[in-house]
């Protein structure tokens, strides 16, 4: 087991999953942080059982047992998913000038908090440098002797930044016709690929379709500000909430779902420039973010419910299904 003691405020973004906020406060129990700051969305009254999930996930919080500080931003009413993340952060970094910052579905690796420690401090006033990423997806193969590149893409399970990053995040995107009207995403993107999707994407955030979404506009400030982040070498947190019960990421079959984590190893080997990693990126474009989109086709929902249906069915013939075939069924219908 890692010991190492973080010297960064972490913070952690709670809501109505008392097992899995409690798998993410165990990893944070280890690294034993000096100040913890805690944001929970408050229950929806139409919801029957949803009080109850919301009050467990909040005393798992009352576990703290090391000498830390805790601070609390607890909703007295419901708010939708952006709001509440968006919100929550605000206030996160309003109290903290630098943190790690967890929802309560990823899971870290002990080796994390060290190396968001070292990088955190290595690039605290460079103004290039925007936030750190725990996720490195199981797409391509990074050929790089150090232990982490620079992108323009951050994935936010689980991750780092600084207030004067933060302090660029506009919610309401306000820039954003101006960019999509005069094609400067191309002049950000440099590829029409990759430029049809985020614009279809960024489009679909800006116009509210996708309501519950706070991370688009994260990405849209950084690339406004030549943001980079530090992607590391190894996948450093591992999502474990997909499911039923998660508000975005309902497929526990999903490709992107409980993925492997690993130590990195330190000391860490820094790059000698602070230069995008071109190649890494056109690959994280095109097997993660392309791929992501082609799951939204009708197409593709078609295929991966058949997918998710044999899954079950395997689960079913191991004798996972304790009941008969009816109850597989109307498992079935629940999944899809």
């Amino acid at each position: 087991m890692v010991d190492w003691r973080t010297k960064t405020p972490v913070a952690i973004l709670i809501y109505k999953r008392p097992s899995t906020t409690e798998k993410v406060f165990e990893a944070i129990r280890q690294a034993k942080p000096s100040k913890l700051l805690v944001v929970a969305n408050a229950p929806r009254p139409d919801k029957p059982g949803e009080a109850e999930q919301c009050a467990a996930a909040r005393a798992i919080i009352e576990q703290v047992d090391w000498d830390c500080e805790v601070l609390k931003n607890y909703a007295d009413q419901h708010l939708n998913c952006k709001d509440r993340i968006a919100s929550g952060l605000n206030w996160i970094f309003e109290n903290a000038e630098r943190a790690i910052v967890f929802e309560d579905d990823c899971v870290p690796h002990p080796t994390f908090f060290q190396f968001c420690d070292e990088v955190l401090e290595r690039y605290q006033d460079d103004e290039r440098v925007m936030a750190i990423s725990g996720t490195r997806p199981n797409v391509g193969t990074l050929r790089t002797d150090y232990s982490y590149y620079f992108s323009r893409y951050n994935l936010y399970w689980g991750w780092a930044s600084w207030r004067r990053a933060w302090k660029h995040y506009d919610a309401d995107m306000k820039l954003w016709p101006n960019i999509r009207d005069e094609d400067w995403l191309f002049d950000i993107l440099g590829d029409r690929r990759a430029v049809e999707d985020w614009r279809w994407r960024l489009q679909r955030t800006y116009e509210g379709v996708e309501i519950s979404t706070w991370d688009d506009q994260c990405t849209l400030s950084y690339w406004i500000h030549n943001g980079l982040c530090i992607v590391p070498k190894v996948n450093l947190v591992s999502n474990i909430g997909f499911g039923l019960d998660s508000a975005h990421t309902k497929d526990k079959f999903d490709w992107r779902a409980n993925v492997p984590t690993e130590a990195i190893q330190f000391p860490l080997q820094h790059p000698e420039f602070v230069v995008r990693d071109a190649r890494a990126d056109a690959i994280m474009q095109r097997e993660y973010f392309e791929r992501i989109a082609q799951q939204k086709t009708f197409v593709e929902k078609v295929r991966r419910k058949i997918r998710r249906t044999q899954k079950l069915w395997e689960e079913f013939r191991a004798q996972k299904y304790q009941g008969g075939f009816l109850e597989f069924m109307q498992q079935v219908v629940k999944e899809s």
